[in-house]
């Protein structure tokens, strides 16, 4: 009965044991990039410019006849102020570009999306996000846009003689 009660350790299996050392590697590397903000971001750069010309390579091998969405800059954009550390944005930003650069190569993830029921999906997970920013804008009357809003011009520079000398 060398099973029960015996000082052995139960033997891992190799695969889970190799996942844990590669993890285990990978977090150690991705520890030592900490303080490095510049060339973590350079790194980050390189990905989406690979990704960008990987997704350019493949819209110019296939033509599509769908439809795209419309593309108007004239669209005020004012985005939240998140506190979010910089480090966890960097690392959610490269591994969404890592993963997106994988998922080109394969077929199975190149879905064709009518673009309304895109942008309804998009409004629908905004308002599910942003419920409570929304409703806390609401409760203050925040307006984002300058539409309605009072401006303030300060106090008026005084033209009088009285100075503040000190003798």
């Amino acid at each position: 009965m060398e099973g029960i009660g015996g000082d052995r350790a139960p033997v891992a299996s190799p695969l889970p044991q190799w996942g844990h050392d590669t993890w285990r590697m990978y977090q150690y590397y991705l520890d030592k990039t900490t303080p490095h903000t510049t060339y973590r971001w350079i790194g980050t750069l390189v990905i989406a410019a690979i990704y960008c010309l990987r997704v350019y390579s493949v819209q110019e091998l296939e033509i599509s006849d769908w439809p795209l969405l419309p593309t108007k800059g004239s669209d005020e954009f004012k985005p939240f102020i998140r506190r979010l550390p910089e480090f966890k944005f960097w690392y959610s930003m490269t591994k969404a570009f890592c993963i997106a650069f994988v998922m080109t190569f394969f077929s199975l993830f190149d879905v064709p999306v009518f673009w309304p029921i895109l942008l309804c999906y998009w409004i629908v997970l905004f308002v599910l996000t942003m419920r409570r920013q929304i409703a806390h804008m609401i409760k203050y009357e925040y307006i984002p846009l300058n539409i309605g809003k009072q401006k303030y011009t300060g106090k008026k520079a005084s033209t009088s003689g009285s100075s503040l000398c000190v003798d």
